[in-house]
């Protein structure tokens, strides 16, 4: 897929994360390595906007960390959603619902 497709809609990545974490607690690669495959690596997470995208959820209580052993048995912060995290993604999900049926029936529309 060309690059342009893989960067993602501004305020999509933190609602992504929190579906991420709402199956199981998880380190930041292995946040963005969910995503990608998930995507059919349509969509690529950088660092650069993971890791505040995770700072700034922790800060508003909707994750939490915990340091713990990745798979390779390295030392890894790992992230899992909390019950106001839950309740945000269960809000921001019917709002993208919302907001991509309006758009649909716009793009959608026979001219």
């Amino acid at each position: 897929m060309p690059d342009d497709h893989k960067d993602l809609i501004r305020g999509t990545l933190d609602p992504l994360i929190l579906k991420t974490l709402s199956a199981r607690p998880l380190h930041g690669y292995g946040i963005a390595r969910f995503l990608e495959q998930e995507s059919g690596d349509a969509l690529s997470i950088e660092e650069g906007s993971l890791y505040p995208a995770l700072y700034r959820l922790q800060s508003k209580g909707w994750i939490e960390a915990e340091w713990g052993r990745s798979e390779l048995g390295r030392r890894a912060k790992f992230y899992s959603l909390t019950a106001a995290g839950r309740g945000h993604l269960e809000r921001e999900t019917e709002r993208w619902r919302a907001f991509s049926r309006a758009v649909s029936t716009i793009l959608l529309a026979e001219a």
